[in-house]
């Protein structure tokens, strides 16, 4: 009978002969969630015979990978800010690189957020779980997205606290809030070609682009921004690494103060931030 440790070096060069990156992680992760443990134990049961049924779990995710699908979504969980957030087809996979906005938001003082195209929730759950005296809603033009939003505010106890709403961006809101944030599809028509598959292929076309040059939601976002902004309120917004400057000046000339280009951990440019004035 296979060991585990075979099990997971013969998925590995499963996945990197489809040209999966990062193959040997991808082979411990899946084998991690086959066995129903965390990554960490893998060593430690290196030694130890692969049961049939585990086997059988574990070669239908290694086809799911080799074929591109996203780990989080054959998993169906991604680690977000400490936390494990649910992740489906119909919402984006979260990533490291929203950390920044998130950790920027949590340097606001704010106790009515809301969260533009939620998504998954992850960062109006986050900001919820942070700071146990707000509030915030999350709008979404997907029922389907929030309902996986749902899902993650109700395992992360912030449900109570938080209203989940259909909206095209502001078209549906009311009421004015101390933070606003997003991370909007910023992926240009002309860029959405040269993506990954597992990216371009398997998370939400909506979410991931405009269609036109990556500029449609920024703009919508900021005109709306000072009408729902309370007084010296914030809009914190994720933007591609090239994006810095175009979305400054639209947030300039949509009136807002302090506007602001952030990298990310790697140098990159990733937040935009700008303040209602008042």
């Amino acid at each position: 009978m296979t060991i585990v440790q075979a099990a997971v070096a013969q998925g590995a060069a499963r996945l990197a002969a489809a040209g999966v990156p990062d193959a040997g992680r991808d082979a411990r992760w899946l084998m991690a969630h086959a066995l129903g443990v965390d990554t960490g134990r893998l060593v430690l049961m290196a030694g130890d015979p692969l049961l049939p049924d585990v086997a059988a779990r574990f070669d239908a995710m290694l086809s799911a990978r080799a074929a591109r699908q996203p780990v989080a979504q054959i998993t169906g969980t991604r680690a977000f800010w400490g936390r494990d957030f649910t992740v489906t087809p119909d919402v984006l996979d979260p990533r490291p690189e929203t950390e920044t906005l998130v950790a920027l938001s949590l340097a606001e003082p704010f106790a009515r957020v809301l969260d533009l195209g939620t998504g998954s929730g992850c960062i109006i759950v986050t900001l919820l779980a942070e700071r146990p005296d707000a509030r915030g809603v999350g709008a979404d033009i997907s029922v389907a997205a929030l309902a996986v939003a749902g899902a993650n505010a109700a395992r992360h106890r912030v449900a109570d606290r938080l209203i989940l709403t259909p909206s095209d961006w502001f078209a549906d809101l009311g009421g004015t809030y101390d933070l606003i944030v997003s991370n909007p599809p910023y992926i240009s028509a002309d860029e959405m070609a040269d993506l990954q598959p597992d990216v371009r292929d398997w998370e939400p076309r909506h979410a991931l682009t405009d269609g036109a040059d990556g500029l449609t939601a920024f703009r919508a976002i900021a005109a709306g921004a000072s009408s729902h902004l309370s007084p010296q309120g914030s809009l914190i917004v994720e933007i591609g690494a090239t994006q810095g400057p175009a979305v400054a000046a639209v947030f300039t000339g949509a009136g807002l103060q302090d506007v602001t280009v952030h990298p990310d951990l790697a140098g990159r440019d990733r937040v935009v931030s700008g303040r209602r004035s008042g």
